[in-house]
């Protein structure tokens, strides 16, 4: 393999390998394919599985249905060896969902090979994944969090890992994953292990994780000759007219914004989305020629220090400023002008940073958005709008996330404590009134650790002056003697 030149492009960096066939795989694997029922190999399968076998790390930019959880796994069974009883390969994902899906697929595939597998991840009993790692577990698939909980209580050993693939990189670092992921990694063997890394898109951040844990990965994208790495990421849903409100919070559930600017048509609906956001407690400015130039000023200065997470404004408003690191630009009305459409996604992705241009539009709006996108060649990319049930579950995943990473840093005494607890939780829980009362507590942590906006320190108490402290002195009375 070539050394990589860091000032080449990554298909110049690269040594191409050719695609492979179903019928050019070991037997071993063929037999794999046969029991999942495949005749051929998916795209992204025929092209990753050679560098894989060859041991390389990969950059591969896939999407969900594309087939790549195999793509990963065949490789895996042909470098498992099961008279080891020890974890060999890890699969990071962001949702228990995705974990319980890989460990499905990657035990159909290993048939009756030898190879235990075991989905881990946050919300659910120790007692099973305890038991599956004493048996030895080989291939350990799990969200970031509860994998590091295992690591901290020395239930798992990553010390013979030889493969590590992310899955769903970009969802994982909007689920708020970073820090664990980061943590793991001061788990992971001083020997060289295998990394690989699968995102549907490719932000700035997911090319900074990548260069974490990755060595000189090859580039693979199913699209083109190379990942693409847009700066700006131009995304539009197909949302209900009459409830684009109900729609916007949905979709910042899912998204999860560092931080984004608010584009509205005029100062009245400027005005409407800042209060239903602040009611649904989300953090939340406006920014309309209503305002005075200070009170402008003010809202404008939260934002630059990160004090302030969204803000909603019209165009005239929004002329003349500059946010820098703002992750996302949600036109939540197309504008009037489809210059305005440049002009509003160009607030993100500034700087050589990675960006994400969002639309909401109803049937007859997406019509006039594609003739903008077609007119100024923006590849753009329609997204399912989530329901409720969708949000629940995203919201559950990260509400465990931070639950269990508040969890870890309680010392023995503050567990102790928390303990006179568990059996009215449990009493709560049987009945319809409890699980309302839970609920809500679970609401006000979520609100309160992702949304609330951030409260200024008290002011410093005033400092009296000399003439006061003369003056209290005089007023205080005297002891009596007797």
């Amino acid at each position: 393999m070539t050394e990589n030149n860091p000032n080449e492009t990554p298909d110049e960096q690269e040594q191409t390998l050719p695609e492979i066939t179903l019928e050019a795989l070991p037997e071993t694997l063929r037999q794999a394919c046969a029991r999942a029922g495949w005749n051929e190999l998916m795209p992204v399968q025929a092209k990753a599985i050679p560098y894989l076998l060859e041991q390389r790390d990969l950059l591969v930019q896939s999407r969900t249905g594309s087939g790549k959880t195999g793509a990963f796994i065949l490789p895996m069974l042909e470098r498992i060896d099961t008279r080891q009883k020890h974890c060999q390969a890890l699969v990071l994902v962001p949702t228990r969902e995705l974990a319980k899906q890989v460990a499905k697929e990657a035990e159909m595939l290993a048939g009756d090979s030898g190879v235990r597998t075991v989905a881990v991840y946050g919300g659910s009993s120790y007692g099973p994944q305890l038991k599956a790692f004493r048996e030895g577990a080989h291939l350990v698939v799990g969200t970031p969090g509860r994998i590091l909980d295992h690591l901290l209580k020395r239930n798992l050993s990553l010390d013979k890992l030889k493969i590590l693939i992310f899955d769903e990189a970009d969802r994982m670092l909007s689920m708020g994953f970073y820090p664990d992921m980061r943590a793991v990694r001061s788990y992971l063997p001083q020997h060289r292990i295998n990394a690989s890394m699968f995102s549907a898109t490719f932000p700035t951040r997911v090319i900074r994780l990548a260069g974490e844990f990755l060595h000189q990965p090859t580039h693979l994208s199913l699209s083109s000759d190379h990942v693409h790495v847009a700066e700006t990421e131009h995304i539009f849903y197909v949302v209900p007219g009459m409830g684009k409100d109900r729609s916007l919070v949905r979709i910042l559930e899912v998204e999860n914004p560092d931080s984004a600017l608010i584009f509205c048509n005029t100062r009245a609906k400027v005005h409407y989305v800042t209060t239903v956001l602040g009611r649904f407690g989300y953090d939340a400015g406006e920014l309309s020629s209503d305002l005075s130039q200070n009170a402008r000023e003010k809202v404008l200065e939260r934002v630059r220090k990160g004090k302030l997470r969204f803000l909603v404004a019209t165009d005239v408003a929004s002329r003349g400023i500059d946010i820098p690191d703002l992750s996302h630009v949600i036109l939540y009305e197309p504008p009037e002008d489809a210059e305005d459409y440049i002009h509003r996604a160009g607030r993100t992705g500034r700087a050589g940073a990675a960006g994400t241009a969002i639309s909401l539009v109803d049937r007859l709006e997406a019509s006039k958005l594609r003739r903008i996108s077609a007119r100024y060649k923006i590849d753009l990319l329609e997204r399912e709008l989530p329901g409720d049930e969708d949000v629940a579950a995203i919201v559950a995943e990260r509400a465990t996330v931070l639950l269990e990473a508040r969890l870890r840093v309680r010392d023995k005494l503050q567990i102790e404590r928390m303990q006179r607890f568990a059996p009215h939780v449990r009493s709560l829980s049987e009945n319809e009134h409890g699980l309302e009362l839970l609920a809500m507590l679970l609401d006000d942590f979520y609100q309160e650790a992702l949304h609330a906006p951030e409260t200024p320190p008290p002011p410093p108490p005033a400092r009296r002056s000399d003439s006061d402290k003369r003056s209290r002195r005089r007023r205080r009375p005297r002891k009596r003697t007797r």
